[in-house]
């Protein structure tokens, strides 16, 4: 199952929308445009939506191709969307405010909150803590090798059957080692919020992230939730590279779970990675600091923080989000600390990496022109 963002960096005008003030723009003058444009026309995602934020806080609202191959209905302005792996930043948020509020202590082990949980040939709950789960240095073994993405659309999984999947493998490597992606990380990161607070954690987050910021279109779908609530592109997937496009767009998500369940729409993503980087807005000022002190991803020049991720621009400095991919659906974006944050969908997941690569590109066209 494609939830995980891989770990290297990476047909319209200007669509108006009556709930918007959208700024116009000459046909295929801009350059987000003609980026959008070309992943439709050359790379064949069947859609792509894209939110652009400038330093001023005002909005640009794009899309390209169909929302739906079978009616050939334009896809929705900000339409909602999977979003795959930024679930994983949402999460993240949750487990620094309790290390802010002093319930959970980001250098204590696993087994301090879910003690003989994790135990399996060459894994040790003991000798992990907390800090290497939200920071992919654990070594844990990822879960998402072990799923059949067709077989999944109809399945509910319980976090625990996940969290058995995969410490049926060995370790990737020994904790506090390297940066190892993993969405078995943050199972666990999630098991540990509902430990500590006593509740679900979909009601954490949106307690805590969802409502504390006002994103209106963002939530946590209930488990057996196969639908997506407000208007939306189609999402496709292909059993094989050269195979058909399929609507995979009604699935249960719950394989994803803390580390990929969640919905949202790219502007609710803009904002959500823009307030994050303000301190006091979702975290203390020393929580965000350590959520930003990263390591690094190979020879990328990409960093790993903890449940986000650093990217270099091509016009210099930084910016941070995360992204995700998830049956019929691709994000990547992120923000600055200025300010500009671009939030992209696609509405598949590209069998070729090379795409995911231009994708990343129109994140940073949009970022520096």
């Amino acid at each position: 199952m494609a939830l995980s963002l891989a770990a290297a960096v990476a047909v319209g005008v200007l669509m108006p929308s009556t709930a918007r003030a959208v700024p116009t723009a000459a046909p295929g003058a801009d350059s987000v445009q003609k980026g959008l444009n070309a992943l439709v026309r050359t790379d064949g995602v069947p859609a792509a939506l894209a939110t652009v934020r400038g330093r001023n806080g005002r909005a640009r609202y794009y899309t390209a191709g169909v929302g739906d191959l079978a009616t050939g209905a334009k896809a929705p302005v900000d339409g909602q969307i999977r979003i795959g792996s930024n679930t994983k930043t949402f999460t993240a948020v949750v487990v620094l405010q309790l290390v802010g509020e002093g319930r959970v202590d980001l250098d204590a082990t696993v087994d301090t909150y879910l003690p003989g949980v994790v135990r399996s040939e060459g894994v040790d709950g003991r000798g992990i803590t907390v800090r290497q789960l939200l920071q992919h240095t654990s070594g844990l073994p990822d879960y998402e090798g072990l799923l059949d993405e067709a077989s999944l659309r109809y399945r509910y999984f319980e976090p625990r059957e996940l969290l058995d999947l995969a410490l049926g493998k060995k370790p990737e490597s020994a904790p506090g080692e390297k940066f190892g992606y993993s969405s078995t990380n943050y199972v666990l990161a999630g098991l540990i919020v509902q430990k500590v607070t006593g509740r679900p954690l979909a009601e954490e987050i949106d307690r805590r992230v969802v409502r504390r910021l006002g994103l209106r279109h963002t939530y946590f779908p209930a488990a057996g939730d196969r639908t997506i609530r407000e208007p939306h592109p189609k999402g496709y997937r292909k059993d094989s590279a050269d195979g058909p496009l399929r609507d995979f767009t009604e699935m249960d998500p719950s394989a994803g779970w803390a580390a990929g369940q969640m919905i949202s729409t790219d502007s609710d993503l803009n904002r959500f990675f823009t307030e994050l980087l303000v301190p006091g807005r979702l975290l203390p000022a020393a929580q965000l600091a350590q959520m930003r002190t990263t390591v690094p991803i190979g020879d990328t020049g990409a960093g790993a923080g903890l449940g986000i991720l650093s990217r270099p621009l091509s016009c210099g400095g930084v910016y941070w989000g995360h992204g995700g991919d998830i049956p019929g659906y691709e994000t990547r974006g992120g923000a600055t600390d200025d300010g500009r944050a671009v939030s992209i969908a696609v509405t598949t997941v590209p069998t070729d990496y090379d795409v995911t690569r231009r994708l990343e590109g129109v994140v940073d066209t949009a970022l520096c022109r």
